[in-house]
């Protein structure tokens, strides 16, 4: 097999199960908390905060995203590749894969908790590693199905760093229910991890098991959103969007 097919193989393979990163980087880091300078992962809230921050900010820009594509674009599928037509405007004018880029800010939240250098180098250059393939594999499906049209808008706009003097507007106004409906699980999920990650530090360096407020606050609020808006996804269409 050529190098080439090898690389988009392995890329469609880490597509499909590219949603058990978080589990992945959840476990890895619950570990490393009991090996940790117990000095260095006290509780501080401005350093949670801007962790939290980071990934919240991951979480926004894959919500402007979503926000302003059509039905079966930018990744719906977790299965296979999937793109009805090209996204060339609004967010895509400025980068090519801003939902990766989002994924890469709200995994780095986690990692930042852990207040390790070494961490954070090995997070992105596994993710790195891991994101390249699953680029590969992706753009090689767009080239083959959009031709010369993926490759002027290739050639314009950058994978993975803005260009913004080429922003156009998107074509569709942004759509805070069709985010909703896509994004409520993963935004409930980093809750979770952080909350996670904070029960699991105060083990390592208490040996009890709690919450600080800071986190049962946070998750609280994530639990009843996600029932809300779970509720409104599966018992009414108040959250369904024509085209979205």
């Amino acid at each position: 097999m050529s190098l080439v097919h090898e690389l988009e193989k392995s890329g469609n393979w880490l597509f499909r199960r590219r949603n058990w990163l978080p589990v992945i980087i959840v476990a890895l880091a619950s570990g490393y908390l009991f090996i940790a300078n117990r000095s260095v992962i006290y509780f501080s809230l401005t350093w949670e905060l801007i962790c939290i921050a980071v990934s919240l900010a991951g979480e926004v820009l894959r919500s402007y995203t979503l926000g302003h594509v059509p039905r079966n674009t930018s990744g719906r599928s977790v299965i296979d590749q999937l793109a009805d037509e090209l996204n060339t405007t609004g967010i895509y004018s400025v980068i090519r894969h801003p939902l990766y880029v989002g994924n890469f800010l709200a995994g780095l939240g986690p990692i930042l908790f852990l207040r390790s250098v070494w961490c954070t180098v090995i997070y992105v250059l596994l993710f790195w590693i891991c994101y390249e393939r699953i680029i590969f594999a992706e753009e090689q499906y767009l080239r083959r199905k959009f031709g010369e049209a993926y490759d002027i808008w290739a050639f314009r706009v950058r994978a993975v760093i803005p260009r913004f003097r080429n922003y156009s507007k998107s074509l569709l106004p942004f759509s805070f229910r069709a985010v909703l409906k896509r994004e409520y699980n993963r935004i409930v999920n980093l809750f979770i991890v952080f909350a996670v990650l904070d029960m699991v530090r105060n083990l390592a360096v208490t040996g009890k098991i709690y919450m600080e407020p800071l986190y049962l606050v946070l998750l609280i609020i994530g639990l009843i959103f996600w029932a809300v808006i779970s509720y409104m996804v599966k018992r009414t269409r108040f959250l369904y969007v024509e085209g979205r």
